[in-house]
Order: structure tokens, then C-alpha cells, then sequence
């Protein structure tokens, strides 16, 4: 009996460290639902890719294709992003947890930077139309925002961070596969790394 005692107590002490230090409301059905938009999204962008309009002189795209794409692209990610703002504080709320302190702060910050980063070199590579290395640079300053913000969460998603990087490296390196290994990345991964943490941490939640 005074094991299982000692045993709880060491467990408690490692969920209020886990509490204070890595910000573990993440919910994995968040990544799921951000690689199915990716997927829709990708789906659309296929179809206006292959219609006749999408190739201008010279191979390049004109603009009322790009057009629509960067629209695409916008609604992926704030769907993305306020689905997974609403599942994490369903998650926080049920787990007894405040989702803006301290942690959750730090995590912004160390993610932020390179996205916001990659965000500006993205809105730089679409004025120079420089549209073939557009889907490498997402990835992999994508991976790196993670790569840096999971020092405060999770460390499954610094996996995912180098997963989206090599990736994204790969579609600079094969020219032609950009558009691919973009649903790789976005899609594909998303949807793995979202069901292994829906399955690893937020089951214990909901039982």
C-alpha cells in the first residue's frame, strides 16, 4: 500500500512539474482537421492547376489562377488555426487547465518568431513570383516554428517540426514536387501526427 502511495505521489508531482514547464493541452484531432483542410485545399488548387487557364507564357501561372490559390491557402490556415484554438481550450477546460499563462506565452513566442519569419519570405517569394520554391519555403520554416516551440510542449511535435523541414528540403532539391510533397507535409503528416497524439494523450482525457 505505501508503494502505490509513493508510486501516486511521484505521479502527482510529475503532472504539476509537466503543468508548469510544457504547455500539454494540445489536442491531436487539431492536427487531424488541419491535414484534412490541407487535403481539401490541395484538391481545389489540383483542379485549377490542371484547367486551362493555369499555364501562362512561358510556364509561369497568371494571376487570376494565383489569385484564388493564395485565397485557398488564407482559408486553409485560419481554419486551421481557429479549430485548433477551439479544441485546445475544450481540451484545457476539461483537464482543469488555463490555456493563456505563462507557457502557453513562451510557446507563441519561440514558435512565432520563425513563422512570422517565414511568413514575410513567403508574401516576398509571391511579389517576385517566385512561385516554384513557395511550397519548400512553407514547410520548412513551418518545421522549424516547430522544432522551436516544442521546447515548451509536447516533444512528439519537434518530430513533426523535422519531418515538415526534410520535407520541405526535399521539395527545394526535386523541382516539379513542390505541389506534392506540399500535401506530404501539410496533409498527409498532419493527419499521422494528429491521430498518434489524439491516441498517446488526449484519450485519458476524454475517459
Amino acid at each position: 500500500m505505501k508503494k502505490k502511495d509513493l508510486l501516486d505521489d511521484l505521479s502527482s508531482i510529475k503532472n504539476i512539474m509537466e503543468r508548469s514547464t510544457k504547455f500539454i493541452s494540445l489536442s491531436g484531432l487539431s492536427g487531424v482537421m488541419a491535414g484534412v483542410y490541407a487535403l481539401v485545399g490541395a484538391g481545389y488548387a489540383f483542379t485549377v492547376l490542371q484547367s486551362g487557364k493555369a499555364a501562362g507564357p512561358g510556364h509561369t501561372y497568371r494571376d487570376e489562377v494565383i489569385v484564388p490559390l493564395v485565397f485557398t491557402a488564407i482559408a486553409v490556415l485560419i481554419l486551421s488555426v481557429s479549430t485548433g484554438i477551439w479544441l485546445t481550450i475544450r481540451k484545457a477546460r476539461r483537464k482543469g487547465l488555463t490555456v493563456w499563462n505563462p507557457v502557453s506565452k513562451a510557446l507563441l513566442l519561440s514558435g512565432g518568431i520563425p513563422l512570422a519569419t517565414g511568413g514575410l519570405v513567403i508574401i516576398i517569394l509571391l511579389l517576385q513570383r517566385h512561385f516554384a520554391i513557395i511550397s519548400a519555403g512553407c514547410l520548412i520554416f513551418y518545421g522549424l516554428a516547430l522544432v522551436s516551440a516544442s521546447h515548451h510542449t509536447f516533444g512528439d511535435v519537434k518530430w513533426l517540426g523535422i519531418f515538415e523541414v526534410i520535407i520541405g528540403l526535399a521539395a527545394l532539391a526535386i523541382p516539379g514536387y513542390g505541389f506534392l510533397l506540399w500535401v506530404l507535409g501539410f496533409g498527409v503528416m498532419h493527419i499521422l501526427y494528429g491521430a498518434i497524439m489524439h491516441f498517446k494523450y488526449d484519450r485519458e482525457v476524454n475517459a
